[in-house]
């Protein structure tokens, strides 16, 4: 499945976030403590479309075992909340029909979880569309989740019917992941219209009011928000608050999203990436993921709690500069106990059917495996 998100363009990030010239060592970084466990996994994509679920679902128990297998314990569930919703489809959703919960869809999602923990695995559920929000386009929404009450009120109600379903499970096993990528949106039903972050006294009230609806039900569940813009930024107006919070793993985007047609106005003439060296007008280097990652690192030595939720690379970067630059992404994160998840195990970005034209891959009950990723993602 293609990956529909994350950034419009591969400067925008940078710019966001002041990746300058600022120098720091090339060799690992001294490491941190985490509040969160440094789980190691991936986003499995079941519930990611806003259509309901027909089938069975893509992910079976033969994969649970294979990611327990090589050492992984994570998996991160991003849910589209159309997904598990009865209203008419041949018409735009209204905001009534928001509360119309198809509980039949909602145990769908429940054999997904109860699998992930037979298996070993916590699960972290995601709202990647919320009511009135989503990075992606592909669905109209009926309000806007930073701006109108009622999709704030929607988006509480959300999360406290899923805190009340899982009420009796432990945080060690199942943690709630907010909003997926929050940025404001210019236009809902277009992907490119991102106009930055959102305010931060916003965030920081909806992020407020939805963990008090997930702890109203129990007051010990794990609760995560994404960095702001676009998951890039740390959320210095909740860092009081117990939340922890979910970086990225896509930066820079000229090599995460090379030539992709949803991150880039012109993804045919990109210039070739490179790990390191002079992609465009800058120099690519672990110097700059260096600059990127140390606000997060420093949240994570100040007591809060810091996972990255999305990683990987689409497949039309070349194989070998992609591990080059996700070696020294993966190493960044991992001496400084910061866990990953890899966006997606089955697919364009996925240690499974990826679909690279430059990998000699490995069969593994008839699939294709990437076992040089595999290996360096299970190594960390």
């Amino acid at each position: 499945m293609k990956r529909r998100s994350f950034i419009k363009n591969s400067g925008m990030a940078a710019a966001a976030i002041g990746l300058t010239s600022t120098k720091v060592l090339s060799s690992p970084l001294t490491a941190a403590t985490n509040k969160l466990p440094k789980w190691k996994g991936f986003n499995l994509t079941d519930f990611f479309s806003p259509k309901p679920l027909t089938g069975n679902l893509s992910t079976t128990e033969d994969h649970f075992k294979w990611m327990q297998g090589w050492g992984f314990d994570f998996v991160r569930i991003p849910i589209a909340y159309p997904c598990y919703l009865d209203f008419d489809r041949n018409k735009d959703i209204v905001p009534e029909q928001v509360y119309n919960i198809n509980q039949k869809a909602v145990e769908q999602i429940d054999s997904l979880v109860t699998m992930a923990h037979k298996y070993g695995l916590h699960v972290s559920l995601n709202l990647h569309r919320a009511p009135g929000y989503c990075i992606n386009a592909g669905f109209h929404e009926p309000y806007n989740l930073w701006k109108d009450e009622a999709a704030q009120k929607a988006f509480y109600f959300h999360w406290n019917m899923w805190a009340k379903r899982y009420k009796n499970v432990s945080r060690s096993r199942i943690s709630f992941d907010l909003v997926n990528e929050p940025s404001m949106r210019d236009d809902m039903n277009d992907q490119h219209s991102h106009s930055g972050p959102v305010p931060g006294d916003v965030y920081r009230k909806v992020a407020q009011e939805a963990l008090a609806a997930i702890r109203k039900e129990n007051s010990n569940h794990l609760v995560i928000a994404d960095g702001n813009n676009v998951g890039n930024t740390v959320i210095t107006e909740i860092t009081d608050l117990d939340i922890a919070q979910s970086c990225r793993g896509y930066n820079p985007g000229s090599i995460s999203h090379y030539k992709a047609p949803w991150a880039n106005k012109d993804p045919e003439h990109m210039p070739e990436p490179k790990w390191p060296g002079q992609v465009g007008e800058k120099y690519l280097s672990r110097e700059m993921l260096g600059t990127y990652y140390k606000p997060w690192i420093d949240l994570s030595k100040s007591g809060a709690g810091v996972h990255c939720g999305e990683c990987g690379c689409w497949n039309k970067t070349p194989h070998e500069v992609f591990l080059a630059w996700f070696g020294d992404v993966l190493d960044i994160l991992s001496s400084n106990n910061i866990g990953f998840a890899l966006w997606n195990f089955i697919g364009d970005f996925g240690v499974l059917d990826s679909k690279r034209e430059d990998v000699a891959y490995e069969d593994w009950y008839g699939h294709k495996l990437d076992k040089k990723l595999l290996d360096l993602m299970t190594k960390q």
